[in-house]
C-alpha cells in the first residue's frame, strides 16, 4: 500500500510520549558527537558507526516493543533502538572502547551489540556480516509460534520478532530465506529496512532493482508491505505503529521499508567523497531532528524544555563517557573463557537449560536390548525418545517430513509427532541453521539436518556465527542445537555428497563434533548432544549408516557417552592407529589381516578430541599411525602428528605417519574413489613399515 497521503491525515498515536523520542534522539546524537570529536581522534574507539538520520525512526520502533517475549536483531547502525529498550549509556560506549564489561567484555566491536533484557525486548547478538541478522530473527519468531501452538505457554501471546537492516542487505541470501519463512509460515516477524541510499559508497539502484524494495515485494504473497518517510515524525510513527500492531494481532508478517538520510560516512573513516555536493545537501535538508524538533515545538513542549533536554543529553553521555573510560580493559587470561558452556556460569539468555530444562540421569553403561540394529534405527530410535520426553526438542530440515530424510533417518517421526515438531524447510542451508539459531535463543533444542557436508557451504556464515555467540557475548547469549549431517563416500563417490572436511567445523570455536562409528556410539553421543548446552556437529558417515560391521544392540534409553573420550576398539603393543568414523572399521580390517599387535583409538569426537588416550597409547607402542578419510593437507590428522611430535617425540622409535585422501574432492566412479580412500591394504602396508622401522 502507499502510505503517505493515508498517514497525512491518520490521528496521532496517543499513546506515543514524544518527550522520551526527544530525550532517546538527544542521546544518540550526543554519543555520535563525542565519539567523532573526541573517543575517535583519542584512539579510544577504533569502530565508529554514525547512526544520525536513522535515530527517529528507530526510536519510534523501540518504544513499542515492550513485550517480555519481543526480540529484535539489528546491525552496526542500530544503537538508538538500543537505547530506546534501556541499554546503559556507559555499557554502549564502554563496549565501543572495548572495555570489561559491557556487550562484550571487549571481546567485539562495539557496534555488534546483544542485550539480554529482563524487562522487555531482547537485542539478539548481532552478527558482523550484511544480513546474517534476518534467518536467526525468523527463528525466534516462529519458536514463538512453537511456544504457543505446540507448547501451549500462553506467555508468548502477542509477542513478534524484529529484524532491522539496511537496504543494501535486502540483496543477500539471509533476507530472502528469512522472507519465504516468514511468509510461508504466517510469522510474526517484522522486516524493519532503513533505506539510507547507498551500501557504503554502492548507490541503491546497484543494490536493489527500482532502488525499493517496498515495491518490488509489493505482490509478495503473504506479506503487508509499508512504505515511507522514516524522517518525517508523523509519517514514520504512524507506519511503525501500523507495521507493529499488525504483526502482533497474529495476521502475518509486515515489511516496513522507510527510506532516511545517512548524516555521516558509512563508518568515521569514510569521507563519503562518492557523493556529490548537492546529494550531501539534500540529505542534511531530511535530518530528521529539525523535523522532530518542528513536530514537538511547541504542540508537546516549549522551545526551553527541547533545550534543557537536549543539554541534559550532552551531559550524561559525557559523564557516561567519563564512567566508561574508567572501566579497565577485561583480564587477557580470561580471554579464552566461554567457547564452551561452563560449569557453574549459565548463560544469560538462550539454551533449553534456560528455559527450564533439567537433563535426566545417565549412564556410560550399556544395558543392551534386543537384535543388532543399524545406525539409522539407532540414531531414529535415539531422535524418537528424546521428542517423547523432552518437548523442546523439534527435527527440521530438507525433506525430513513424510520422506523421511534422504537417509531414512527420521521415517515416521513426523506422523508420530506432528509438523509441528518434525518439518520440511525451504531448499535454504543458512535458513535451516539461522532459523535453528533463532529457536535455541528461545530456549528450543532444535535438530537441523544438512542433507550432505558438502551443502553445509552455504550455510557457514551462520555455522560460524553460531559457534562464537557465547564467546563473543561472553557468556550473555548461547545457541545450543545438534546439527546432524551426513559425510563421506558410499557405494560411489563424488565432490558433492561424499565430502567429510569435519576439520572445518573443528576449527570453527564453540562446535564440539562428534564422528561416531558404530550405531552405540551414535545412541551415546547423540543423546548427549541432545540434553547438552552447546551447539553440536553430529557427522553420520553414509558408509556406516547400514553398514554390518555398524550394527550393535540398542545400548538403553538412558546411555550416554561424554565427548572427548576414545574408544579403545583392539588392543596391542606394537603400533598406535589413532582413526573415526568409516576409518574404523578399515584400521581394524588391516590389523586383522597381517596379525598385527596394534593399538586402534576411535576417537569417537574431534572436538574435544581425547589427546591424552593418544599420548599414553603411543608412549607404550612408540609408533603412531593416523588414518582418516579427509584430504592430507591440514586434516585433523595433521593436528594429532603435531601433539604426538610434540608431547612424545622422544617415546617414538619410528616417524608419525598418516594415511589419507590425497588433497582432490571424492572421485565418483568406485575404482577411482577406492583408489583414493585409505584401503585395508594401504593401512596394513603402512603398519608393517613402521613396525619394521
Amino acid at each position: 500500500m502507499s502510505s503517505r497521503a493515508k498517514a497525512s491525515t491518520a490521528p496521532r498515536p496517543a499513546e506515543l510520549d514524544w518527550r522520551r523520542v526527544v530525550s532517546f534522539v538527544q542521546l544518540s546524537r550526543a554519543m555520535d558527537a563525542i565519539e567523532e570529536r573526541e573517543l575517535v581522534p583519542g584512539k579510544k574507539i577504533f569502530y565508529q558507526f554514525s547512526a544520525r538520520g536513522h535515530d527517529m525512526a528507530q526510536v519510534l520502533l523501540g518504544l513499542h516493543l515492550t513485550h517480555p517475549k519481543d526480540a529484535l536483531c539489528g546491525y552496526y547502525r542500530s544503537r538508538p533502538i538500543l537505547l530506546s529498550l534501556g541499554v546503559a549509556l556507559e555499557d554502549a560506549l564502554g563496549s565501543a572502547m572495548g572495555r570489561a564489561g559491557g556487550y562484550s567484555d571487549g571481546r567485539d566491536i562495539g557496534v555488534v551489540f546483544n542485550y539480554p533484557n529482563k524487562d522487555g525486548a531482547s537485542a539478539l547478538p548481532m552478527c558482523g556480516g550484511v544480513g546474517a541478522q534476518y534467518t536467526p530473527t525468523a527463528g525466534y519468531a516462529q519458536a514463538i509460534a512453537y511456544c504457543k501452538d505446540v507448547l501451549n505457554d500462553r506467555a508468548y501471546d502477542g509477542a513478534i520478532g524484529v529484524v532491522l537492516g539496511g537496504d543494501a542487505s535486502v540483496a543477500t541470501n539471509g533476507f530472502w530465506s528469512a522472507l519465504t519463512m516468514a511468509t510461508t509460515l504466517k510469522l510474526p516477524m517484522l522486516f524493519y529496512i532503513e533505506d539510507n541510499g547507498y551500501g557504503i559508497s554502492t548507490p541503491g539502484w546497484l543494490q536493489t532493482p527500482g532502488c525499493n524494495i517496498a515495491k518490488n515485494l509489493a505482490s509478495f504473497q503473504g506479506l503487508k508491505v509499508l512504505d515511507g518517510d522514516g524522517a518525517d515524525p508523523e509519517e514514520a510513527a504512524y507506519l511503525i505503529r501500523e507495521a507493529v500492531s499488525h504483526t502482533r494481532a497474529g495476521r502475518g508478517p509486515v515489511l516496513l521499508h522507510l527510506t532516511v538520510p545517512r548524516l555521516q560516512g558509512h563508518s568515521f573513516q569514510d569521507t563519503q567523497a562518492y557523493k556529490s555536493k548537492e546529494t550531501l545537501e539534500a540529505e542534511w535538508a531530511r535530518d530528521p531532528l529539525p523535523k522532530l524538533k518542528a513536530h514537538v515545538v511547541p504542540a508537546q513542549m516549549s522551545e526551553q524544555e527541547w533545550a534543557a533536554l537536549e543539554a541534559e543529553a550532552a551531559e550524561r553521555v559525557q559523564r557516561a563517557a567519563q564512567i566508561a573510560d574508567q572501566r579497565p580493559v577485561s583480564e587477557p587470561a580470561q580471554v579464552t573463557r566461554f567457547v564452551f558452556s561452563e560449569t557453574g556460569a549459565m548463560q544469560a539468555e538462550g539454551g533449553q537449560w534456560n528455559a527450564g530444562f533439567a537433563p535426566p540421569p545417565t549412564s556410560e553403561t550399556p544395558k543392551p536390548e534386543g537384535a543388532r540394529i543399524n545406525m539409522i534405527t539407532a540414531i531414529r530410535r535415539t531422535l524418537d525418545h528424546e521428542l517423547a520426553t523432552n518437548p523442546r526438542v523439534l527435527i527440521f530440515g530438507e525433506d525430513v517430513g513424510p520422506k523421511g530424510g534422504v537417509h531414512g533417518v527420521t521415517l515416521g517421526l513426523q506422523e508420530k509427532y506432528g509438523a509441528g515438531r518434525v518439518f520440511d524447510t525451504s531448499l535454504s542451508e543458512e535458513g535451516i541453521i539461522g532459523r535453528a539459531v533463532g529457536m535455541a535463543i528461545a530456549g528450543l533444542m532444535p535438530v537441523p539436518e544438512i542433507q550432505f557436508r558438502k551443502y553445509a557451504d552455504p550455510a557457514c556464515e551462520q555455522i560460524n556465527d553460531c559457534g562464537t555467540m557465547r564467546w563473543r557475548t561472553a557468556n550473555r547469549f548461547a545457541a545450543p542445537m545438534v546439527v546432524r549431517m551426513p559425510v563421506g563416500f558410499f557405494k560411489c563417490g563424488d565432490p558433492w555428497h561424499s565430502q567429510t572436511n569435519e576439520v572445518q567445523f573443528v576449527h570453527s570455536p564453540g562446535w564440539r563434533v562428534a564422528c561416531p562409528s558404530n550405531a552405540e556410539d551414535a545412541v551415546g553421543l547423540l543423546r548427549t548432544a541432545l540434553r547438552g548446552n552447546d551447539p553440536v556437529m553430529f557427522l553420520e558417515h553414509r558408509n556406516m549408516l547400514d553398514a554390518a560391521s555398524a550394527r550393535r544392540p540398542y545400548p538403553g534409553d538412558d546411555f550416554a557417552l561424554p565427548f572427548g573420550a576414545a574408544k579403545r576398539v583392539r588392543t596391542g603393543e606394537a603400533i598406535t592407529l589413532v582413526t573415526w568414523g568409516a576409518m574404523v572399521e578399515r584400521c581394524e580390517a588391516a590389523a586383522e589381516r597381517i596379525g598385527a599387535s596394534a593399538d586402534i583409538l576411535d576417537l569417537r569426537t574431534l572436538a574435544p578430541w581425547d589427546s591424552e588416550a593418544v599420548l599414553h597409547s603411543v608412549r607404550r607402542t612408540h609408533r603412531c599411525l593416523i588414518v582418516h578419510e579427509d584430504s592430507g593437507t591440514a586434516g585433523f590428522g595433521a593436528e594429532i602428528a603435531a601433539v604426538v611430535a610434540d608431547k612424545a617425540f622422544l617415546d617414538l622409535d619410528a616417524p608419525v605417519a598418516r594415511i589419507t585422501m590425497p588433497d582432490i574432492p571424492s572421485p565418483h566412479h568406485p575404482d577411482l574413489m577406492e583408489w583414493a580412500l585409505p584401503s585395508v591394504e594401504k593401512i596394513a602396508a603402512k603398519i608393517e613399515e613402521l613396525v619394521g622401522f
